[in-house]
């Protein structure tokens, strides 16, 4: 949905009633804003800001991170969450997204999904008159990606010159993390087994964004030459929700894509090690890894919460 009855921050952006599919809807002003604010509210974790608002949650795929942050978040400034299991909405018995969409868009103040196909999302956006946020979908996972940076940001304490490395599936994960990376102006680099590279379109899109930010991108096969140099190596599972009977074959076709304590010596030095979780050990990361000095996959994972409050907030207030 899109608003005539516009918000701004102090810094004069616009984000009221807008819907966050995917930050290719965003400028880079936009998400240095929003990565503003989520500092702040990460060091003032509460306040009255919601107090009132309800935020509908829509899950047809199972959440850790996604749901207790989105609750936990609307709670923190004093508004109110509701989970809304798609097979127990009429939803998940035939409703079409249309009539889900205008009627809860009656009782709350805005709705996050998190779903299987894009489409879906674009659509609930499309008949809501709140705003949506995309807590998942097969292309695009926004508000991890914006955890992501968040977390770069504070290890670093920039993005320019920041040489980050995403090994593995060509996922969702991997989509959005280009995406941002790009925009802010990092030297993006994903390096996939031949057959699971990210989607030629948001390729050519995020090359363009390099070259718009300052930045670069590169496409390999090479996990050694990947993270040579590399500030920042990110990987994901190699079967995500969706792909449980390809999980064997994924295996031996991942399998020289581990990121382990070998591949981490071709980075720099001061490497960091970024995990969007769940994660399984001795698969796509060793232990000694993840569990290592390397490791901000922690760290990351609570920004899940910080980023999201800024998006609620600068979506609803």
């Amino acid at each position: 949905m899109t608003s005539s009855n516009v918000a701004t921050t102090t810094a004069g952006i616009s984000f009221k009633g807008r819907d966050l599919i995917t930050w290719l809807d965003y400028t880079t002003d936009e998400v240095l804003e929003l990565l503003s604010l989520a500092q702040y509210l990460k060091e003032n974790p509460h306040s009255k800001v919601l107090e009132g608002k309800i935020l509908g949650m829509i899950f047809e795929k199972s959440s850790t991170r996604t749901r207790v942050s989105f609750e936990a978040g609307m709670l923190q400034m004093g508004g109110h969450a509701i989970y809304l299991n798609a097979r127990d909405i009429q939803l998940g018995r035939g409703e079409s997204i249309a009539d889900t969409a205008r009627v809860l868009s009656s009782y709350v103040d805005g709705i996050m999904i998190r779903t299987f196909e894009t489409e879906k999302v674009a659509q609930l956006a499309k008949y809501a008159s709140v705003p949506v946020i995309n807590g998942l979908c097969d292309t695009f996972h926004p508000c991890q990606a914006l955890a992501d940076v968040l977390t770069i940001l504070e290890l670093k304490g920039t993005f320019k010159g920041l040489k980050v490395v995403y090994i593995g599936d060509g996922n969702n994960v991997a989509h959005s993390f280009m995406i941002l990376s790009a925009k802010l102006g990092m030297d993006v680099v994903v390096c996939c087994p031949e057959g699971y590279d990210p989607d030629n379109e948001i390729v050519g899109k995020t090359e363009e964004l390099t070259g718009m930010n300052g930045g670069s991108f590169t496409l390999t096969h090479d996990p050694v030459k990947a993270v040579k140099g590399a500030d920042i190596v990110y990987t994901d599972v190699w079967a995500s929700m969706g792909q449980e009977e390809e999980a064997l074959k994924r295996l031996e076709e991942f399998k020289s894509y581990q990121v382990n304590e070998h591949l981490l010596q071709h980075a720099a030095p001061n490497v960091k090690f970024l995990h969007c979780l769940p994660a399984h050990r001795e698969e796509e990361v060793t232990a000694a890894v993840i569990d290592g000095p390397s490791s901000a996959v922690f760290q990351q994972a609570e920004n899940r919460l910080h980023v999201q409050k800024a998006i609620l907030q600068s979506l609803f207030v």
